[in-house]
């Protein structure tokens, strides 16, 4: 059969369609169209979702829950470009919803949407493929898929895009995109410097901002930098803040600036075409405070190096940071100051600020913005150190009191500074003693508290500075500041340790602050410290060292020596050996406990006379004032009452039972002041022993003939000489027993001891030599012997004169032949210490 030919006018075949045009008012059936293979429906299709996504957001979740962006993306790579456009169109606008976003970067739209970024493709495919990735580069994971799958460099050539908008959306997504290290270096190999700075011509502002934002970022590389100012970049952003229609530019542009001018190489070009003046005036001038707050951080970055510093202070930078201190703004202030701070490196700019900046620093320690105080207190940190002059002038602009102030603040580098301040201008002893009479001790007992290492640390060392001065220790000791800097001890960082060791070496200077830090266990922890190769530092031992030498009694019963330099005064007492870990009880609680079989402990109180009557005196007067108390008051008070009628006589009897009333209230005060304090009983005898020391011992021409005479003396006092073979027939023990018995107490004053073995007659020797000027140590040995060391010099060997011979040592023996030197470290002085 032939080929049928269809004849004109023939209607059409029966299975043929005619074309339909079909109107939705739901987005559920044009959703449904998107499965169409008809180009024209998909295309029209495409149109109303866009126009409908376009009304809001609330749309745009509308079509994702109806699965439109599934079809949608299997749409942006249809053959038809206006389908393909479209479908791209709705993907640009959807992309702002966030769910959408997710689901997007899920499918990997972003590959397809880099592949249609050509430019065969359509200037409306780019607008709305750079949007949609502009939004989605928001999003880190978004970030590395567009990085990785190349999407750089079509980005940055879409740069010159002849359509705004496309230039827009691709310098968007690039700045977002140069957030990450990996793409800030790749946009630099990739030539971007050019186009930017072209961008900086556009006739659109979000376009320059844009461009000047991504700058800034990329900026902060140097080789960035470099290529900066190679293509002359330096030069269009000083032309954009010198023009004044471009003001909404100028942060940014200065942002950018701020970051050339961390290169030494870079800041010399703009100092010699002058930039740098300009750029300083331009911020002196302005008065808008992000400017002046992007120029104070500009200088800042710049002044971390030594050369820039020196090129900013040719330009007198100095005057422009002062002036910007007069701002109301605090941000402007924080940034000023933080720059004043790094300039401070410069010695010539350090002495600048000292002579214009320190009052206006000074008066910021008193702003209600925490910020700003820290601020200011740290510029201070770094004027003062090693700079007496600066620290002149902070006091003299009246700023000890704020810096005390600012010890109370909430913000821990704040208290840290300001401590820091205030022993940089203690190093000078007239400010030392001022900051001291304004009660900095009692004020550091809080600082000392904290959980934050810094402020400890430099807490403690404003202790050490100012603790050298014995009111001042007496004042942290009432403030209840030996506690925390104890428990500093603990401190696992090494700087707080280290300065809280300090503190305690100088706190325990005098002897009753040394036995606080004892009571709080200080000499503990710095034992346990000293054990540790770690954790032991060479004020560590320090410390322990001038502890017990303030604590002798302790540092005795421990150790087991005393130095020549240890001299024992009244109060001190011998209880014995003490066991590691045991505590070490005081004299007023050993003479507490009850009588017992263990070793009595001696002490050491040579009490003048005079001393101990004038105290039986006020004890007197006291009771005889109280009894006329009882007598007077009745007659007082009959006075008062006939006061109106009666006034010579009455008058001057009512004036001396006033007198009489003070005089009990000072004398009552005066026994109070004995009684809060507990003292151990005068022993008289001991202090005979020292005053015929004086008289009949001092007298002699040398140490060796006082040395000698002191120990036949001590020995007579204890029992005399004892033979080798009966010394342990020599009842010592039961003589001791016997005055424990008597006083009804473990506690025995040396004076009543009239038979002492060898720890008895050492300690005696000891105590009465120290009085009397003879340098002795005393040493504890095993088996209750003890023994003092003297050191001698001996005569020049026969025939020679003149000869200056070093001194030896010698043990004093008290025992056998009292006055015998025995040469230290022979047989005989081993016999002495332990046979």
């Amino acid at each position: 059969m032939g080929k049928k030919v269809k004849k004109e006018g023939e209607p059409p075949p029966k299975d043929a369609f005619d074309p339909l045009l079909i109107e939705s008012k739901t987005a559920a059936t044009v959703v449904l169209m998107l499965s169409s293979p008809e180009e024209e429906v998909l295309a029209k299709a495409c149109d109303s979702l866009y126009k409908f996504a376009s009304k809001g957001d609330e749309n745009k979740a509308t079509l994702l829950g109806l699965g439109a962006v599934e079809q949608l993306y299997k749409l942006i790579s249809h053959d038809d470009p206006t389908v393909r456009r479209n479908a791209i169109m709705i993907f640009g606008i959807m992309a702002s919803n966030h769910d959408v976003k997710k689901l997007l970067r899920e499918l990997d739209v972003t590959h397809s949407l880099i592949s249609h970024l050509v430019p065969e493709e359509d200037v409306v495919i780019h607008e709305f493929a750079t949007l949609c990735l502009a939004y989605m580069a928001v999003e880190y994971t978004t970030k590395v898929q567009i990085f990785e799958q190349g999407g750089l460099e079509p980005l940055i050539r879409l740069l010159g895009s002849p359509d705004p908008d496309v230039q827009k959306n691709s310098v968007e997504c690039i700045y977002l995109l140069v957030q990450d290290f990996q793409s800030r270096a790749a946009v630099r190999e990739l030539n971007i410097i050019p186009p930017l700075l072209e961008l900086l011509k556009s006739e659109y502002p979000v376009i320059q901002l844009l461009a000047l934002k991504t700058l800034e970022v990329i900026s902060k590389d140097g080789e960035t930098r470099i290529m900066l100012a190679e293509n002359k970049g330096l030069d269009c952003l000083l032309t954009i803040l010198e023009t004044d229609e471009f003001s909404d530019l100028h942060v940014e542009a200065l942002a950018v600036l701020g970051n050339c001018l961390e290169d030494v190489h870079t800041l010399q070009l703009i100092q010699q075409s002058g930039g740098l003046k300009k750029l300083l005036s331009f911020v002196g001038d302005s008065t808008i405070p992000d400017i002046q707050k992007n120029a104070a951080k500009a200088i800042t970055k710049a002044a971390y190096d030594s050369e820039n510093r020196n090129i900013l202070h040719e330009e007198e930078v100095e005057k422009c940071l002062i002036n910007l201190l007069e701002t109301d703004n605090d941000g402007v202030k924080v940034a000023v100051s933080q720059a004043i701070s790094a300039m401070c490196a410069n010695l010539a700019s350090k002495r600048a600020f000292g002579l214009q900046g320190i009052p206006q620093l000074v008066q910021l320690l008193s702003s209600d913005n925490e910020e700003v105080k820290e601020a200011a207190v740290t510029v201070l940190v770094n004027l003062t150190a090693a700079s007496p002059s600066n620290a002149s002038a902070v006091a003299e602009a009246e700023g000890i009191e704020p810096l005390l102030n600012t010890l109370y603040t909430q913000r821990d580098g704040a208290i840290a500074n300001a401590a820091t301040v205030l022993t940089n201008l203690a190093m000078q002893e007239p400010l030392r003693v001022n900051i001291q009479s304004h009660g900095i001790m009692s004020v550091l007992a809080e600082p000392l508290r904290s959980t934050n290492s810094q402020v400890q640390s430099k807490a403690a060392f404003a202790v050490a500075v100012f603790g050298c001065d014995a009111d001042a220790r007496t004042e942290l000791r009432n403030a209840g500041g030996l506690g925390p800097l104890v428990e500093l001890l603990h401190s696992k960082n090494e700087e707080v340790r280290r300065n809280a060791c300090w503190a305690v070496m100088i706190c325990a200077s005098d002897e009753l602050t040394a036995v606080e830090l004892c009571r709080l266990g200080a000499l503990d922890i710095l034992e346990e410290i000293n054990l540790s190769i770690s954790r032991k530092n060479n004020f560590s031992e320090a410390a322990l060292e001038k502890l017990l030498d303030n604590n002798l009694s302790q540092k005795y019963s421990q150790m087991g020596y005393l130095s020549s330099n240890n001299i024992i005064t009244d109060g001190f007492y011998d209880c014995g050996q003490i066991k590691p870990g045991m505590k070490f009880s005081s004299l007023e609680e050993l003479s507490m406990q009850a009588l017992t079989d263990r070793r009595a402990t001696i002490f050491i109180n040579a009490k003048p006379q005079e001393e101990q009557a004038r105290f039986d005196l006020l004890k007197e007067k006291a009771h005889d004032s109280s009894h006329k108390q009882t007598i007077l008051s009745p007659s007082i008070s009959r006075k008062s009452s006939r006061e109106k009628t009666r006034k010579g006589k009455g008058k001057k009897e009512e004036e001396k039972s006033k007198e009489d009333i003070q005089i009990l209230s000072a004398v009552q005060d005066e026994i109070n002041l004995q009684n809060t304090q507990w003292l151990p009983p005068p022993d008289l005898i001991l202090l005979d022993y020292i005053n015929d020391a004086f008289k009949t011992i001092l007298p002699l021409t040398t140490t060796r003939e006082q040395v000698v005479a002191l120990a036949q003396f001590v020995a007579d006092k204890m029992g005399g000489p004892i033979e080798r073979d009966k010394l342990y027939d020599f009842s010592w023990e039961l003589h001791i027993s016997e005055i424990q018995f008597e006083l009804k107490c473990n506690v025995v004053p040396i004076g009543k001891v009239k038979k002492g073995t060898f720890y008895h007659r050492a300690l005696l020797f000891k105590a009465i030599a120290d009085r009397i000027g003879i340098g002795c140590s005393l040493v504890r040995g095993k088996y209750n012997r003890a023994w003092n060391e003297v050191k001698l010099v001996d005569d020049s060997p026969q025939g020679i004169t003149g000869l200056l011979l070093p001194p030896r040592e010698y043990i004093v023996d008290l025992m056998f032949e009292p006055g015998h030197l025995i040469k230290e470290g022979s047989v005989e002085a081993d016999q002495y210490k332990h046979i």
